[in-house]
């Protein structure tokens, strides 16, 4: 079974056409400035054919570019399948479900009306995703599609741990409440744990870091998110490359009245201008960061240890919550790559029963068990595999 999987924004769309069931890669790559000047890069997995890198393509809207994708992948020279009858289903990435989804569905009519329903939720990224949907629809007229979203996993937080210490009605009218964000990441690497420790998701406790440029920690309880700390918005909870993470809100009112801003200026500043980035001054990206610290910048020193100090506060408390722990997952860009970071986000953390093994967390972008071998909570590297995730749940929906 093949299934093309998409995830559309405002002017780019990423794609990858998969083998659910071998997790194998047949092509994937990226149309960008859509309705501008159309880039398109095509990278075929299938040896001997070509990789066509950000060549000039007409796309003006995301219909053409993903008629673009489709005329690549079954290309006389340089396709990876004969014709479209090999392409199965689509899975799209949606960003936000709501509280209408609580899992993966088959799209209709009442799933767009349900998609459209939660833009005042996620108004940058909902309609992008819509016009993806509604382009592979008109392209791809008949080929059952699924919506995968973002915030489904943790649908299953309980109200305890959604709840917003506001007035209730602005829950109960305006659906005010924490949503989470990366679920497929954290449901992947849940799965991925799970099979690594011999036992089934259900019986374990799992805490799940998904560190990068944007950033999240999950408690996965007997295989379901019982809590994170991503929120209404992805802005909410660790400081990220740009963004703020939790803070006091009275900050906003003392800031805006104190330097004039508006309320698109303060979140600007929240949301692009802040994090890691904003304490360094040097930039968002740690790799950068952990050199300006080792050349002497405090201040990139301080970004980098208030992040670490951010996800060990986290660990230590979904322990708390879920009374207890049995493993521990680093998985994402700064997750899967800084074998510093993940290191000093362990270290303290002994009093839980784990043991760090230096040795075997020196390394990058595989899967591997980076604890002692006597370590009480095993720590685990997993690369994430988004993409993956949604085939998966796609081909479930589809076969």
């Amino acid at each position: 079974m093949n299934v093309l999987v998409i995830n559309a924004g405002s002017s780019s769309l990423k794609y990858q056409l998969m083998d659910p069931d071998t997790g194998v890669v047949l092509a994937k790559g990226l149309c960008e400035r859509i309705g501008i000047d159309g880039k398109f890069t095509y990278k075929p997995q299938v040896e001997g054919k070509e990789t066509l890198k950000a060549v000039d393509v007409a796309m003006p809207t995301h219909s053409e570019a993903i008629q673009t994708v489709l005329d690549a992948l079954v290309d006389a020279k340089n396709g990876v399948i004969g014709s479209m009858k090999e392409i199965d289903a689509v899975g799209h990435r949606v960003v936000h479900g709501g509280e209408a989804f609580n899992q993966s569905v088959r799209i209709d009519e009442n799933v767009m009306k349900a998609i459209e329903d939660c833009i005042p939720l996620a108004p940058l990224h909902n309609p992008a995703n819509i016009t993806g949907i509604r382009a592979c629809e008109k392209v791809m007229p008949g080929v059952p599609m699924v919506a995968v979203f973002d915030t489904a996993f943790h649908q299953t937080m309980p109200a305890k741990a959604f709840t917003y210490a506001l007035p209730y009605e602005y829950y109960k009218n305006d659906k005010v409440r924490r949503y989470g964000f990366h679920g497929t990441s954290h449901k992947y690497v849940t799965g991925r744990a799970a099979a690594m420790l011999g036992k089934p998701a259900e019986e374990l406790k799992i805490i799940t870091c998904h560190l990068g440029n944007g950033s999240s920690v999950t408690a996965v309880d007997g295989g379901k998110s019982v809590d994170t700390s991503m929120g209404f918005t992805p802005l909410a909870g660790l400081p990220m490359g740009t963004r703020s993470g939790d803070l006091d809100a009275g900050i906003l009112q003392y800031l805006m009245n104190k330097h004039g801003l508006n309320i698109d200026e303060m979140l600007n500043i929240l949301n692009k201008k802040s994090g890691v980035q904003g304490v360094s001054g040097v930039s968002s990206d740690f790799r950068d960061l952990e050199e300006a610290a080792k050349a002497g910048n405090e201040q990139a020193a301080l970004a980098v240890d208030m992040f670490n100090y951010g996800v060990k506060k986290l660990i230590g408390a979904y322990a708390a919550a879920m009374g207890g722990v049995d493993a521990i997952v680093f998985t994402a860009g700064v997750g899967e790559n800084s074998v510093s970071q993940r290191l000093d986000i362990a270290s303290g953390l002994e009093f839980m029963g784990v043991k760090m093994d230096a040795e075997a967390n020196n390394c990058r972008g595989k899967e591997a068990v980076i604890s002692a071998a006597d370590s009480k909570v095993k720590v685990l590297l997993i690369p994430t595999d988004e993409e993956l995730m949604i085939a998966r749940d796609t081909a479930a929906l589809c076969r």
